[in-house]
């Protein structure tokens, strides 16, 4: 199992960096003021499909030899990763067959729909989509490009952080979402890469905490139907984003539903940005542990902004 290091986000950056948006790194002097530490959001929910996960699959199109490009490219995803893949592809001249749960967003279906991708819906659960890429690969050949579970996956997401730190050098802390562990792994590798005295810490909600038992237990633990606002933050580690966290992550803290949903509103209301519930968890976690953070210099991931609005939690 290869683990990624800081040179291979280094190199994931040039090679995407034509075709991802290079998204601002904004602040808001009412929740510095409010939270008494000085906060810098990174904000991917301004990258092409609404979410940093086009920085992963696009590093993954990018990587494919010639002779796998011809064959094509399949995912099993809800949501934002499935539309990164089929945008990326298609801006590659290259064939995206998507497996989707049936309940998945519409505004999610729609996006997948609208970048040209392949769509198979199947049963909502990780046997259904695993099973339906399975046959897809079998008869089309084309090559799995997994959410997180993915080496140049990693590697993409982990530019985020480039770009921020190359921003806002003097951060004292990073924070960043957790669900299956490709954004916080990819973070957290360029960070500690960097600067090993940057604590980097995942928020994960309370009602899907396997990461936080994955981490603190030593053992990799699977979450079972877990019900969350945050839809972004449904799946579990994998043996390689557990490693990768387990070796650079410093803490994962969990956060309430009203949390996530309170400090969603809060960006929403005072800096006028649409942000999912998946990225708002990065402040519950300053709001519920203020004495952690005072005073302190802290970068926020925001990992999308791909929010139902027939579905708001709100």
């Amino acid at each position: 199992m290869r683990i990624p290091e800081l040179e291979d986000i280094q190199a994931a950056h040039s090679r995407i960096k034509s075709f991802i948006h290079r998204t601002p790194v904004m602040k808001s002097q009412q929740l510095n003021e409010l939270f008494n530490c000085e906060l810098f959001f990174k904000c991917e929910n301004f990258q092409k499909v609404g979410a940093f996960k086009f920085r992963g699959a696009t590093n993954a199109v990018l990587s494919m030899s010639p002779e796998e490009k011809l064959r094509g490219v399949v995912t099993h995803s809800s949501g934002n990763h499935a539309a990164a893949l089929a945008l990326a592809a298609r801006l590659n001249g290259i064939k995206a067959f998507i497996v989707m749960p049936e309940n998945a967003p519409v505004v999610k279906k729609n996006a997948v729909a609208g970048y040209g991708a392949e769509i198979t819906f199947c049963k909502p659960t990780l046997q259904a989509r695993e099973d339906a890429a399975r046959l897809i690969m079998e008869k089309t050949g084309a090559t799995l490009i997994h959410p997180y579970d993915n080496f140049n996956v990693i590697c993409g997401q982990g530019t985020a952080s480039l770009e921020l730190l190359q921003e806002k050098v003097d951060l004292e802390i990073v924070i960043a979402p957790v669900g299956g562990g490709g954004l916080l792994s990819g973070t957290s590798t360029y960070i500690k890469g960097i600067n090993k005295s940057i604590q980097v810490f995942g928020a994960e909600p309370l009602n899907a905490n396997d990461a936080f038992i994955s981490f603190t237990s030593g053992i990799l633990t699977a979450s079972v139907n877990p019900i969350t606002c945050a839809d972004g933050l449904l799946t579990s580690l994998s043996e390689l984003t557990f490693s990768v966290i387990r070796k650079n992550v410093d803490k994962i803290l969990t956060v309430k539903e009203d949390s996530i949903i309170e400090c969603m509103l809060l960006i929403w209301e005072r800096m006028k940005i649409i942000i999912e519930p998946s990225s708002a968890t990065v402040l519950a976690v300053v709001k519920e542990n203020q004495g952690l953070f005072n005073g302190k210099k802290i970068g926020l991931i925001i990992s999308g902004g791909n929010v139902d609005f027939r579905k708001l939690p709100f």
